[in-house]
């Protein structure tokens, strides 16, 4: 090739280039409980359009068991941007319906169901974006943040990944990270990082648009796990150390919940501090403080509920709690 052709190539490639920087992307998003919500809203409010929302159907939720809608489906009729809520993402409806809204890419959060390939293969550059509440490879699945205060973490953050068929696998374009506050809970370390992902993914789609995102394979030998939590996860076992019990508490803060066994009645903690010192009495004896509060034995150290709640009842202060239901000195919880 002559050094004529060679500019001319060169300045046909940065055309090229530049046009893609202006491109304004066609994005589906897929996504459904509300750590999903503040992305979904940050790319609505951006520079590309949002042209479809695949969520899970309406679900019973709460207490009350009574169906409503998802909270991103919620964000999306208010924007009227088209909506789908499938049962089934892989049905072959599905992917004719989001095909005829012609998406340049799909941004996943939370979304609740395995995506198959004719689904991650659909948007026009042929793939999809997750958001993943964890420094990948650690903490793959459904429960990063719990899984990362129980293991003690000081620092938890976010990863931007290309999703594939291994789930939480694919290669990761950036990440963010937060240090863990001493007494935060999961509840409160989940909205924080539901935020951080909606910088780390708006960012990531400008890089794309740009054509300047760096894919970055994940390191399989330092990946661990993070599975669903399910409700017995939050039994505390009064043989454990207060550290490790309280750890348990804000990982299952505000729910399932921990949860042990007062005479028996299912009760819950959702706030509690530890103290150290050689309890006096058997693991899960309670004893009460002159100020009006408790503290429980463990297997080392006290642990100092501050937040409790009866079953169908709602969380109370543990002096408002007590007021209500004196627990006597010497009970034992099991």
């Amino acid at each position: 090739m002559c050094r004529s052709e060679r500019s001319s190539s060169a300045a046909s490639s940065k055309t090229t280039r530049a046009s893609a920087r202006q491109r304004r992307l066609r994005v589906a998003f897929f996504g459904t409980p509300e750590f999903a919500v503040p992305t979904l809203e940050r790319l609505i409010g951006g520079h590309h359009a949002v042209v479809a929302v695949i969520c899970q159907p309406d679900r019973q939720r709460g207490r009350g068991r009574r169906v409503s809608i998802a909270p991103v489906a919620e964000v999306a009729q208010r924007a009227g941007i088209h909506l789908m809520r499938p049962e089934c993402v892989g049905a072959p409806e599905v992917a004719d319906e989001l095909r005829a809204q012609t998406p340049d890419l799909g941004v996943v959060v939370a979304f609740g169901q395995f995506l198959p390939k004719t689904i991650r293969k659909l948007p026009s550059l042929g793939y999809l974006i997750n958001g993943h509440a964890s420094l990948l490879p650690q903490y793959r699945g459904a429960a990063p943040v719990v899984h990362c205060i129980l293991s003690g973490d000081t620092m938890a953050g976010v990863s931007a990944m290309r999703v594939e068929r291994e789930m939480d696998a694919g290669p990761v374009a950036l990440q963010r990270e937060t240090a863990i506050g001493e007494t935060e809970n999961c509840g409160e370390l989940s909205g924080r990082l539901a935020q951080l992902t909606a910088d780390v993914l708006e960012e990531v789609v400008e890089q794309i648009a740009d054509d300047r995102v760096v894919w970055t394979p994940q390191d399989d030998s330092r990946a661990t796990s993070a599975p669903k939590i399910e409700r017995s996860d939050g039994t505390l076992r009064w043989s454990e150390s207060a550290e490790t019990l309280v750890r348990r508490v804000r990982a299952m803060s505000p729910t399932p919940g921990a949860s042990t066994d007062l005479e028996g009645e299912t009760l819950r903690i959702l706030d509690a501090r530890f103290e150290p010192g050689a309890p006096d009495a058997p693991p899960g004896t309670v004893r009460t403080l002159p100020t009006g509060g408790l503290r429980i034995a463990t297997g080392d150290g006290w642990l100092l509920p501050r937040v409790l709640q009866r079953a169908g009842k709602r969380p109370l202060e543990v002096e408002e709690f007590l007021r209500g239901r004196p627990v006597p000195d010497g009970a034992k919880l099991a």
